[in-house]
Formats: C-alpha cells, sequence, structure tokens
C-alpha cells in the first residue's frame, strides 16, 4: 500500500520480487521450479499519471514485444483512475473503497469482497487488544496523506515511536536485526524523532542507516 507519492517505485518492485525468489530458493527449490510471482502496490496516487485503475508489467523483448516468461508481473493499481470499461467493475468499487474517507468506508459498495473488508475493520476497531496497532496505522496513514511525512503517534511513548520508524523502514527493505535492536533500544525521544522524519524521508535502509550516523 503507497499512500504518498515515492519515487523508483520500479525498483522497489524489482527488490520485493528478488526477495520472494530468494526466500523460495533457500528453501531449496530448484529456479526451475519458482511459480509464476506479483507485486502489486495499492497506490492512493496515479503512479505514471496515465488515469489507469490498473498498470500491468512484465518482462518483454524491446524489439518484437515477446514476453520472456519468467513468470514475473508488478501490477499498480491507482485509486485515481478514469478507465472504468478498461476493467473489471469489482476492481473499481475496491479502488473507491481504498480511497473513501472514514464516512464513506461504512457505505454499502454493494460488493461481498469489500463487506468482509469492512466485517474485518469493524473486529480489529472492537478488539482491545489490536487497537493500539489500528490507530497507530490509522495515523500513519493519515499523516502520509496530509504531509507525505509521518511523526509519530505519542510523543511520550519511545516503543510507539520505535514501532512506528520500523514500521516506516519495512517498506524501504529488509530491516537488519543490529539495526531493528538499536531503534528499539533507544529511549530518548527526541533521538527517536529525528529518526522517524528520517525514515519518513529515505529511500532504502541503507540511506537511513548513512543518515542516522549523523545524528
Amino acid at each position: 500500500m503507497q499512500v504518498a507519492k515515492k519515487s523508483h517505485l520500479g525498483k522497489r518492485a524489482r527488490y520485493y520480487h528478488s526477495q520472494m525468489d530468494m526466500e523460495l530458493l533457500l528453501t531449496g527449490e530448484d529456479y526451475r521450479e519458482l511459480p509464476a510471482a506479483y507485486v502489486i502496490f495499492i497506490c492512493d496516487f496515479d503512479p505514471f499519471g496515465q488515469k489507469k485503475y490498473r498498470y500491468t508489467f512484465q518482462n518483454i523483448c524491446t524489439e518484437t514485444g515477446l514476453s520472456i516468461a519468467d513468470g514475473s508481473t508488478t501490477i499498480f493499481l491507482s485509486t485515481c483512475g478514469n478507465n472504468t470499461a478498461e476493467v473489471p467493475e469489482k476492481l473499481v468499487k475496491f479502488l473507491e473503497f481504498v480511497r473513501a474517507g472514514e464516512a464513506d468506508s461504512t457505505r454499502d459498495y454493494q460488493d461481498s469482497f469489500i463487506r468482509k473488508i469492512q466485517k474485518s475493520m469493524e473486529d480489529i476497531r472492537s478488539s482491545r487488544e489490536m487497537e493500539e496497532k489500528f490507530m497507530l496505522l490509522e495515523e500513519l496513514l493519515k499523516d502520509e496523506r496530509a504531509e507525505g511525512r509521518v511523526e509519530g503517534r505519542a510523543e511520550g511513548k519511545a516503543l510507539g515511536k520505535a514501532e512506528s520508524i520500523l514500521l516506516l523502514l519495512q517498506d524501504s527493505g529488509m530491516i537488519p536485526d543490529e539495526l531493528r535492536s538499536k531503534i528499539l533500544e533507544e529511549q530518548d525521544t527526541d533521538i527517536l524523532s529525528k529518526y522517524l522524519k528520517l525514515a519518513a524521508r529515505a529511500e532504502s535502509v541503507a540511506e537511513f542507516m548513512k543518515e542516522m550516523d549523523k545524528i
């Protein structure tokens, strides 16, 4: 899910594909047994400016248009499309639901899949155990939509900030255990606030680690 427009989405997709393939190969699979792999981005913006609800990418030959048939597909779904006639009605309804504000997210979209999501949302909101995590995620998404950055849910809670930092970094790549431990063990909320802003700006975990050494 991408709610703030970030650069290098193509390279982000490439990274996700490589991670999936590596995990499969590490289990002992032969590369010839690799299954079809799909990376799907749900974007609350138009990633390519063509006003499409769906952009599908596969590896093809530039000269002939032939597919290399490696089984990899990257799909970008956009809530800002206007080509309703070119995509399934169910997809349009789903993307309208994704784009909806809090009030409209509870209306009846006349779709069984969306009803299941709404029911899950109700269950999460009613669960005391999940309430804090849900509120944190809701706050992150709200701030990203408004400013393209996240400042954290609770200024006085180091653990909450640390979790927010890790949540942001997960979208940029694999987080080394050493870095994860350093963030979780940091108790200075001023430093964590700086880390949080840095995590919202960084294009990769490597960039975050390089810049955090300067703090």
